[in-house]
């Protein structure tokens, strides 16, 4: 009888170790694929909330430099990285973008052999609503719809066929503006492409 009793606490045991295993990986799969990505922000809908007067706990933009080089220097060539279509870049994107294009201008030509400007500023507020998931929750947060949510970040809205980089070099310095722009139109979430053309005297 005693022998039977252990067996049975063991049997309850090894099932309730069963079902939270499984409950744990249901919350894992719903927290995956509820978490709100970068790429979420990409889309541009509804009007911007930028009134920051109006707005508890604005964040702070990550990129704070805008323009890289010698500003007062005349060079020959200006190089654009054009947006093919409209969308909204993070702070933290345009951030990588500057540093990524920065690095590879600054390595090759020096830091006094160009001029590097990003061109579009963070205005718009972007939103999260922000849900509990946990393992020790005792239930699954679903949310409610359409919820107004906390600011999280800052993002640019760019249109299609807009300006978001220049870079003004001389003549030697054409192909490291291209490998520049082209790095750091990596790190932006929409496709770009590189214009080249000769400043006016």
């Amino acid at each position: 009888m005693k022998h039977k009793n252990i067996l049975e606490r063991k049997s309850i045991l090894l099932i309730n170790r069963a079902l939270a295993y499984s409950l744990n990986i249901q919350r894992t799969k719903l927290k995956k694929g509820n978490a709100v990505k970068a790429r979420n922000y990409r889309r541009v809908k509804g009007q911007p909330y930028t009134r920051k007067k109006y707005i508890r706990g604005s964040p702070q933009p990550r990129i704070t430099k805008f323009t890289m080089g010698d500003s007062t220097a005349k060079f020959e060539y200006q190089a654009f990285l054009i947006a093919r279509k409209e969308a909204q870049i993070r702070h933290n994107a345009l951030e990588a973008a500057r540093i990524a294009a920065n690095q590879v201008l600054s390595g090759k030509l020096g830091t006094n052999n160009y001029c590097l400007r990003i061109l579009p500023y963070p205005h718009a507020v972007l939103r999260e609503n922000k849900m509990i998931f946990g393992a020790h929750a005792d239930r699954l947060q679903d949310g409610m719809k359409h919820a107004f949510g906390k600011p999280i970040g800052t993002a640019a809205r760019v249109k299609s066929n807009q300006t978001i980089m220049t870079a003004n070099v001389n003549e030697d310095g054409i192909e490291a503006a291209k490998e520049a722009l082209r790095r750091g139109g990596a790190k932006l979430p929409i496709t770009c492409r590189i214009v080249v053309e000769k400043t006016a005297d």
